[in-house]
């Protein structure tokens, strides 16, 4: 087993996902207390190119047209060979449908420990976000390679940026696949595209019901911005799908974020944490979403929206 730390770079679409660069961020961390290098896991075809603004020590490319577009099949046979041939000390997978989909199996495949849900790493220990943020856990290296999965929220991406790394061609085994990518399907065009928004007003479960939507919208307008949610909001019809912020909805980095009655679980924060300005309100002192928050309310947000809308009209 080496010292070097793996990132397996996520991108979709010929654009590199934050993620990747998150993970870039906590590695090199990680690798300044192993004293390896930080090294990049790059799959695709005509996919090199990506390397270029990863701050990495260097990359290793697998080429093969069945790694074109992301299948689980593909990335979990070209991976196990690598890791078992290079044997790292660590390797960072996103906390992504990508990354936990490949992690996971890998884990129960080459017989190697997984930590799951790491927000940053501290003095050599592997700080992870469990039970929807409410619990902080800390872990070491296993004796053998140790498997990451990463969440948002402890690096901004332009620490993972900014790199010249040297690219190195690397075969990779993707015979013997199951899986194979039919058709990409685009997302449902959106009424409002959230992930253009300078403002949004972010409501949870805290909204209680359908009819007080129309409390936050009314606050969006008059603050020039747009209403999105959380799971549970879409969830309940409430909202169409492509309004949902989180690991399975829309990535937006606004200038400002009013979070309303949201706990910040891991799954939404993936979709939020970059936004300039998070202003969070909740009754709940103990909710996740304080974490992370530049400002914090333990308010009633129907107060604060009756308040926010009163003085916005005089204004």
């Amino acid at each position: 087993m080496n010292n070097d730390i793996y990132v397996v770079i996520e991108h979709v679409r010929e654009q590199v996902a934050d993620i990747s660069y998150i993970m870039l961020a906590a590695a090199r961390d990680l690798a300044q207390e192993t004293g390896g290098e930080v090294v990049g896991i790059l799959l695709g075809q005509d996919a090199d190119g990506l390397a270029g603004d990863l701050a990495a020590d260097k990359v290793l490319y697998g080429e093969d047209p069945a790694l074109a577009e992301f299948t689980s099949d593909a990335y979990q046979n070209a991976l196990a060979g690598l890791i078992r041939e290079n044997a790292p000390r660590a390797v960072f997978f996103g906390s992504t449908t990508i990354g936990t989909d490949v992690a996971g199996v890998l884990s129960a495949r080459l017989g190697l420990p997984l930590v799951s849900s790491c927000l940053k790493i501290d003095d050599g220990m592997i700080v992870s976000q469990i039970c929807g943020g409410k619990i902080m856990t800390e872990s070491n290296l296993a004796d053998t390679t140790t498997l990451i999965t990463m969440i948002p929220g402890g690096y901004k991406p332009e620490e993972g940026q900014g790199g010249s790394p040297e690219v190195t061609p690397v075969a990779v085994d993707v015979a013997d696949l199951r899986v194979a990518l039919k058709e990409y399907i685009e997302p449902e065009v959106a009424d409002v595209d959230i992930t253009q928004e300078d403002v949004l007003i972010a409501i949870g479960r805290g909204i209680q019901t359908e009819d007080n939507i129309e409390l936050a919208e009314e606050l969006a307008e008059l603050l020039g911005g747009a209403v999105c949610a959380s799971r549970p909001v879409v969830d309940q019809g409430w909202l169409p799908t492509p309004r949902m912020v989180g690991k399975s909805g829309q990535l937006v980095k606004p200038k400002l974020y009013l979070a309303l009655g949201i706990s910040g679980a891991p799954e939404h924060v993936e979709g939020m944490a970059e936004a300039e300005n998070i202003i969070a309100v909740n009754i709940d002192p103990g909710a996740p979403i304080f974490d992370i928050a530049k400002y914090g309310a333990e308010v009633d947000l129907f107060d604060l929206i009756d308040y926010l809308l009163e003085a916005l009209e005089d204004a």
